[in-house]
């Protein structure tokens, strides 16, 4: 090996050993002689820590989550981007989001380095490259309205901080969500999450504790963002796509915990809404028809509270 590779390794290592995600645990070195329950208990309390890390750094995630809320109210989409666990946990989350909130498979983005084929095979040197992150960003043509959130546990991979780097050059929003303090990522986001899980139980093994407070944050991310744009009522997915039977049923579900209706009533409110299950509750409650229930709703920006007031409200004299 050259002294060129000695170098750029020594000086990867010499990272490396900064970092607490990366840490060694002597105390931890014989753990594969320990019984299996043993183990597991081990797991179960290194797992157990995770809440207390991500509650350190609600602040910080709340005034991001408020953030991107009011550039998704502006027509922004919200994008992740990460590699290896991160890009994955990214592209889940965003897969997730047209099912549970009827968006639009465009508006919430997992990208990952070395694209989707990284979903379930690694792609080697993907993560090294911010040039990378900046091509995958042009192809999906990002603009100053939408909102960018790199996540790497380490802090320090190049796809995510040259994702956040190029976005916050466009005057995009940025959040960097790493999980080592004092992290390149979070110092190039406008939002720095840090959220500090300590050592793995596998040293560097950075899909346990990290990976467990990268999902929490995440799921906070988008599922507040939505709540913030009236995507839910109350604790209800009242946006639910009803793409399946066990939707299907979910809808209906929603909208007798959300009107008290008998079935017959549910059923026809559904029938008149096509199926929309925020139009149905409104038909209901506000006692509307399924046109005006469309017309308030879309007047409304899709916020069923505010169409909800509306109906109760007397018309307007001309």
């Amino acid at each position: 090996m050259s002294s060129t590779h000695h170098g750029q390794y020594g000086d990867l290592r010499a990272q490396l050993d900064t970092l607490t995600t990366e840490a060694f645990r002597p105390e931890l070195a014989e753990i594969d002689t320990l019984p299996t329950l043993d183990i597991a208990r081990i797991m179960n309390g290194e797992d157990a820590t995770v809440p207390a890390a991500v509650a350190a750094q609600l602040p910080r995630i709340a005034a991001a989550i408020d953030a991107t809320a009011e550039r998704a109210a502006l027509g922004g989409r919200l994008v992740y981007a990460g590699a290896g666990t991160a890009g994955r946990l990214g592209v889940l989350d965003a897969s997730e989001c047209p099912p549970t909130f009827n968006t639009d498979p465009e508006e919430v983005v997992g990208l990952i380095a070395g694209g989707p084929g990284a979903m379930i095979t690694s792609v080697e040197g993907a993560e090294d490259s911010k040039e990378l992150a900046a091509a995958d960003l042009t192809a999906i043509k990002l603009t100053a309205a939408d909102t960018v959130v790199g996540v790497s546990a380490s802090g320090r991979t190049p796809y995510a901080v040259g994702a956040v780097e190029h976005a916050r050059a466009l005057g995009a929003l940025t959040i960097g969500l790493s999980c080592n303090a004092d992290s390149a990522l979070a110092a190039a986001a406008e939002h720095g999450i840090e959220v500090v899980v300590g050592p793995e139980l596998l040293a560097g093994s950075t899909r346990l504790k990290a990976g467990t407070a990268q999902k929490l944050v995440l799921n906070m991310i988008s599922t507040i963002t939505m709540m913030r744009r009236g995507k839910t009522y109350g604790n209800l997915m009242v946006d639910v796509r009803a793409s399946n039977d066990k939707l299907r049923a979910r809808s209906r579900r929603i909208v007798s915990l959300a009107t008290g209706a008998p079935d017959d009533e549910i059923e026809s409110a559904l029938a008149a809404t096509g199926g929309e299950v925020k139009n149905a509750i409104l038909l209901i409650l506000g006692a509307v028809d399924g046109p005006t229930a469309a017309r308030l709703l879309t007047e409304n920006d899709g916020r069923l509270r505010a169409a909800l007031l509306r109906a109760a409200a007397p018309p307007r004299t001309p």
